[in-house]
């Protein structure tokens, strides 16, 4: 059949049109909205900050997600967001984000992730602890420095956690100027 293209026209490149659609147009969503709809897509939040005085000081917080051996789920990071900041003077601060596959945390308190569909009291059957010091062990999967603001990586699910495994994260922000040093942090997940 001449001049009959099956994928697209012959003047545009490859896959800018859709192909085997069953709607027109084509409507595209992140997972996390399906995940949310569902009631299996969780937040949970830590911060701690610091006081400057005199001399270097850290604000450290760190969020370990552990996935129990026999909860049945499997664990599908979405992003993590989290920032660096405070009254000490801004181009002081610096800091570092660390994501790390396993890893302990000391003196650990509870957190309780929230389900972001505000109708479901669904509850995640991962265990979520924080500590306000450095994750000690595991095998780190990304490592970056962060100046003052916020940041996210998006994983989109590409970090998959299988019951009897953990993830931690960690941010720390350092400044010898006088005033207060904050670090926060936030993961989403969706559980399947």
């Amino acid at each position: 059949m001449p001049n009959n293209y099956v994928i697209n026209d012959n003047d545009q490149p490859v896959y800018v049109e859709m192909t085997n659609t069953f709607q027109s147009p084509d409507i595209s969503a992140p997972p996390e909205i399906s995940a949310s709809e569902s009631a299996v897509l969780f937040t949970a939040n830590a911060s701690n900050s610091a006081t400057i005085v005199l001399g270097l000081s850290s604000a450290i917080i760190s969020v370990r997600i552990n996935n129990p051996a026999g909860s049945g789920k499997t664990l599908y990071l979405s992003r993590i967001s989290g920032s660096i900041g405070g009254t000490s003077l801004l181009t002081s601060i610096s800091g570092t984000f660390t994501l790390v596959r396993g890893g302990t945390v000391s003196s650990p308190a509870t957190v309780t992730p929230v389900n972001n569909n505000l109708a479901s009291p669904a509850a995640s059957a991962m265990t979520v602890q924080s500590s306000t010091a450095v994750i000690s062990g595991g095998s780190i999967l990304a490592t970056y420095q962060l100046a003052p603001g916020v940041f996210t990586p998006i994983f989109t699910g590409s970090i998959i956690v299988p019951p009897g495994a953990a993830v931690s994260a960690n941010v720390t922000s350092s400044s010898a100027a006088v005033g207060t040093i904050i670090s926060a942090l936030s993961l989403t997940w969706w559980e399947r």
